[in-house]
């Protein structure tokens, strides 16, 4: 059955998101798909060439139709990304009271902040309609670990936010296994709560080794590549540590980082490099479009994935994962949790414990001393994983059965409360 989905988003076309990829596979299946969304802003912090408060406000693509709510852009500091936060909230609330528009599902993807559920919740609210919620980041644990926020008042008022969004939400999917306890904990029956992984999007597969400008081409040079955001919960402040590690032990196998991205965090990293004197190890590329980092990933030996050392961040499965191990590369990781599960269940590479420098780097020299073959068997390793748990179709049947399933019940609680009366 074909269905009028809403999409409730802060990021979306033409931001870079996975959000982006499952609208438009929704629309190709038939869908009538509108998003609400914001002014394109992330991650630079400003509005987008060409859009604004009275500029593309609405579009067509992909056969997606999408409205934008005017906002306060995220800026560079922590008050205009509260602003930034708390204007999506307001203008979704008169939109909600003005719009005519109709669905049959409203669909949030919350990442942070969960607060963009709230527009969706109410909209639903007034239809009568199901919302399903897609977390992707756990609050308020979050905004404690990163902002390092203390104060128990906003702590707790944050809490109170989130528990009214889980409780009026139909089914709550979680991107890691790791969530759902933490949800659980929070009061939120269990059968409520289902795992959905991220999928990698059709182009993230693996390419032939080819040059790229600004990677080292020499094949001696144990190129280890990440990509993507540049923020504080990445945890990429381990890089400047082990490159200065590695440079005391005089390791014969030349290492190179190559950065590619950029993010709040970027600036902060490239200071820590020049303050520890290991620049000579580093390659900084800026943000490139999503379609190309393919080829930057086969250009590498393998790819980089860290998390800040902090418990909540052992629950996090980043997509970047799924993106690293659709290309088939070999995976090296500073994280806890989930994370480290996956590595280790795909033997898909090396995992060391986040904020372990000295095991980071003894994983680094493991690696570096593999030959090309045992490389590309680790890679095949990772590419097959993702094949068997985070496969495209897949993952989208099983959402479909989940709006019938949804739907199916709404439909026959009308129908009993009808024969009731």
């Amino acid at each position: 059955m074909d269905k009028r989905i809403l999409v409730i988003t802060q990021y979306f076309y033409p931001e870079d998101d996975r959000t982006n990829d499952v609208c438009f596979e929704w629309a190709k299946r038939g869908n009538e798909v509108s998003v609400v969304t914001a002014i394109p802003n992330y991650p630079q912090g400003k509005f987008y060439k060409g859009y604004g408060f009275f500029k593309k406000t609405r579009e067509q693509y992909n056969g997606v139709e999408i409205l934008r709510l005017p906002i306060i852009p995220r800026g560079n500091n922590a008050l205009t990304l509260s602003l930034n936060y708390f204007s999506f909230v307001l203008s979704g609330y008169f939109w909600k009271i003005f719009t005519k528009f109709d669905a049959d599902i409203v669909f949030v993807f919350a990442g942070s902040p969960i607060t963009q559920a709230l527009p969706g919740i109410w909209y639903a609210q007034k239809k009568g309609i199901p919302v399903f919620l897609y977390v992707q980041d756990l609050w308020p644990e979050t905004v404690e670990a990163l902002s390092g926020i203390k104060n128990k008042f906003v702590i707790k008022t944050l809490g109170k936010i989130v528990d009214y969004i889980y409780a009026k939400c139909d089914i709550i999917l979680v991107s890691s296994r790791g969530y759902i306890d933490p949800i659980k904990s929070r009061g939120v029956p269990a059968d409520k709560i289902k795992y959905w992984p991220q999928y990698a999007e059709d182009f993230y597969k693996p390419l032939p080794r080819d040059t790229v400008e600004g990677i080292p081409e020499d094949d001696e040079t144990f190129k280890i590549i990440f990509t993507g955001n540049i923020g504080a919960a990445q945890g990429l402040y381990i890089l400047p540590k082990a490159a200065k590690m590695i440079e005391s032990m005089k390791f014969d196998i030349p290492v190179k980082f190559i950065i590619v991205g950029n993010g709040r965090y970027k600036d902060e990293l490239i200071k820590q490099v020049d303050e520890l004197d290991v620049r000579d190890y580093f390659v900084f590329i800026s943000r490139q479009p999503a379609e190309r980092i393919p080829k930057f990933l086969a250009a590498c030996d393998v790819a980089f994935l860290s998390l800040r050392d902090n418990p909540v961040f052992s629950y996090a499965l980043p997509a970047k994962l799924q993106s690293y191990m659709a290309c088939g590369k070999p995976i090296l990781a500073v994280a806890n949790g989930e994370v480290k599960k996956i590595v280790e269940e795909a033997n898909a590479g090396l995992c060391s414990p986040a904020g372990d420098v000295e095991k980071f780097v003894q994983n680094i020299m493991t690696l570096a001393k593999k030959n090309r073959d045992e490389l590309n068997q680790i890679g095949f390793n990772a590419r097959k994983y993702y094949l068997d748990n985070f496969d495209k179709e897949k993952l989208l049947n099983e959402m479909d059965e989940f709006f019938e399933s949804v739907l199916n019940s709404r439909i026959l609680m009308r129908k009993v409360k009808v024969e009731g009366i």
